[in-house]
């Protein structure tokens, strides 16, 4: 990409696509497009059409979404299935019809089979039943995946998905039924500390493997992807490290200064029960992350106490 190129990032108000557009603006990239959902309706085929047609931009990344933890998934799936199917369907064709160059999209890795072999590789998609709890949200993720790899083998359409491992950092969703696994702990064990309330509960065993990557690494890779990649299809983003959800647990405790005790309930769903990606095609094109969980937890917590400060100022 030129430094004036147009890049249009899809959802830029997101964690992820927040992340990615203070890396394009970091790297001196001038030609950023954005537009918010009061200005662009990424559900509405005709605006979308009409932004594309009016802007052309050159590269997109598709980081908008509609997402959310377990009790999200498992109470609004209709919404998750048709918001997602809607937005990859405008954005994916309309960046093709206009003449985008390349687009990225933004996949999940809730999309791998509930037991797939560990770690994943990206041939496992599609080998095995998905996690029952998050159903509506990765059918819609694979159809956005599918759809990339049939525009590209039918119209030659430069458009590939990045499956990123367990997202979390600055921009997180901290909602307290609607956030992922690092966002609303973090939230809990904050808000117990502040009530000096003496016990946090954690749902379900603690035992559940997880591979997290720092939503700045993860923007960081899509920019390199999007610069030196053009092998179409799907390509892993992980960092690498996994962690248990008992230990993560116990390290959210120590990093807000929670002083209480930590319990485990174990009649709530664990969900899968091992989730760690095979990131050797991203190896070897040379990129590596740069944060530990912990390093990156501490930067996103600092973040997080400084917003609760200036709401409540």
């Amino acid at each position: 990409m030129n430094r004036d190129s147009r890049i249009y990032v899809a959802g830029h108000r997101g964690m992820v696509g927040s992340a990615i557009t203070r890396r394009l603006e970091a790297e001196g990239y001038t030609g950023i497009v954005t537009r918010s959902h009061a200005e662009l309706p990424l559900d509405d085929s005709a605006a979308v059409t009409g932004f594309f047609a009016a802007v052309r931009p050159e590269y997109v990344v598709l980081a908008a979404a509609k997402v959310g933890g377990i009790v999200a998934n498992a109470t609004q799936g209709a919404d998750f299935i048709r918001e997602n199917l809607q937005i990859q369907t405008n954005v994916i064709d309309a960046a093709y019809r206009h003449g985008a160059r390349r687009l990225l999209f933004l996949g999940s890795s809730c999309i791998y089979p509930k037991f797939a072999e560990q770690p994943i590789v990206e041939e496992a998609l599609l080998t095995g039943p998905l996690e029952e709890t998050n159903l509506p949200y990765a059918v819609a993720k694979i159809a956005g995946k599918t759809m990339c790899d049939a525009y590209a083998r039918q119209y030659g359409f430069d458009a590939f998905t990045v499956m990123p491992s367990n997202v979390y950092g600055v921009g997180d969703n901290f909602h307290p039924e609607h956030s992922h696994v690092v966002a609303g702990m973090m939230r809990r064990f904050h808000e117990a500390k502040l009530a000096r309330e003496d016990k946090v509960v954690v749902w379900g065993t603690g035992t559940p493997l997880r591979e997290l990557i720092d939503a700045d690494d993860l923007a960081d890779a899509c920019v390199f992807l999007l610069n030196g990649y053009s092998g179409g299809g799907m390509i892993n983003v992980g960092s690498g490290e996994e962690i248990s959800i008992r230990d993560l647990a116990f390290l959210m405790k120590s990093i807000v200064g929670y002083g209480g005790d930590v319990e485990f309930d174990a009649s709530r769903p664990d969900g899968t029960p091992r989730k760690i990606m095979d990131n050797t095609k991203l190896a070897g094109l040379g990129w590596r992350p740069s944060l530990t969980i912990e390093a990156g937890m501490r930067k996103m917590y600092t973040w997080f106490a400084d917003s609760e400060r200036l709401r409540e100022a």
